[in-house]
């Protein structure tokens, strides 16, 4: 199984001191939280984007950090790749060349033709982000991110900037990908009825703590009305 296990502390400039631990082998983890719990911070800290004042990030059997150690393994070198919740294409570039940006970094097995298959990607490879809707640009991005031969995916509130029926459209090509390639993935969302759809782990942070885990419906769905 892809184990990642994170113990990391850090306190930032404002009021917010993030001590949070956790292990997960699942293979579709949400972070689940209200707005400043520190779920994106957490995303930055295991993609290398970010560096905690302490503690240690392991996936299977590589360090990525162990402050105590001196280990700080750089962004490039960690084989994550990142859904950003605003996408953050290239706008120079077409949809076709956004994609193959990824693969051109890194080799990987994951082969583009499939990819645009499962993204449905096809009609879209001539067009560039500013002609494209929000739901086909977060299509764009999960699918360059899986060109990149990632060892785990982290996704930021991938659904935030879309209407209900996108989120639901979305969250089906989503699935797909899991279907098909099984990469690990950490998905951050606010929303439970996303978290129960898509994932099999929840962490629940609060104000840079964790609180529950477990089962989705086991942890959020006996407590909707406080979500």
């Amino acid at each position: 199984m892809n184990r990642l296990s994170f113990h990391c502390t850090h306190q930032f400039a404002g009021s917010l001191a993030l001590d949070v631990a956790f292990d997960t082998s699942a293979q579709v983890t949400a972070l689940f939280g209200h707005s400043g719990s520190g779920k994106t911070s957490v995303l930055y800290m295991i993609a290398g984007l970010l560096r905690p004042h302490a503690g240690s990030i392991h996936f299977e059997d590589q360090t990525w950090l162990d402050t105590r150690r001196g280990i700080n393994v750089g962004a490039a070198d960690r084989r994550v790749g990142f859904v950003f919740q605003d996408h953050l294409l290239f706008p120079h570039l077409s949809v076709e060349r956004n994609l193959m940006y990824g693969r051109r970094r890194r080799s990987s097995a994951i082969e583009p033709r499939r990819v645009i298959e499962v993204l449905e990607l096809g009609d879209l490879l001539a067009r560039y982000p500013r002609n494209l809707s929000g739901g086909e640009k977060q299509r764009v991005a999960l699918g360059r991110s899986l060109l990149s031969g990632p060892q785990l995916l982290l996704l930021d509130e991938p659904l935030a900037a879309l209407d209900e029926a996108l989120k639901d459209r979305i969250l089906t090509y989503f699935q797909r990908v899991v279907a098909e390639w099984h990469v690990p993935t950490i998905y951050v969302s606010h929303s439970p009825a996303e978290v129960c759809r898509v994932a099999d782990h929840v962490i629940v942070l609060e104000q840079g703590r964790v609180g529950q885990v477990g089962r989705p419906a086991d942890v959020l769905l006996p407590n909707q009305s406080s979500w």
